[in-house]
């Protein structure tokens, strides 16, 4: 059996830059946005449930999975 050599990690301060942080400022305003909606719906549990359901599509599908919707 042959052990393979980690990588070497990237320098930290190379992962600071302009880019990286806007988009980090974007995905935080977007989340920010997201928690207001969801704290104005009756019941925030069929946002959730309804992303789970969704995810799992996306992941069957991924692996050639499909349902069988004549059931």
């Amino acid at each position: 059996m042959t052990l393979l050599k980690p990588l070497p990690l990237p320098n930290l301060h190379s992962l600071e830059t302009a880019k990286v942080w806007k988009a980090l400022r974007d995905a935080h305003r977007s989340l920010a946005e997201l928690k207001g909606v969801c704290a104005a719906l009756p019941n925030p549990a069929i946002l959730v449930d309804t992303l789970a359901i969704q995810e799992a599509k996306d992941s069957s599908g991924l692996s050639g999975e499909r349902e069988d919707r004549s059931q």
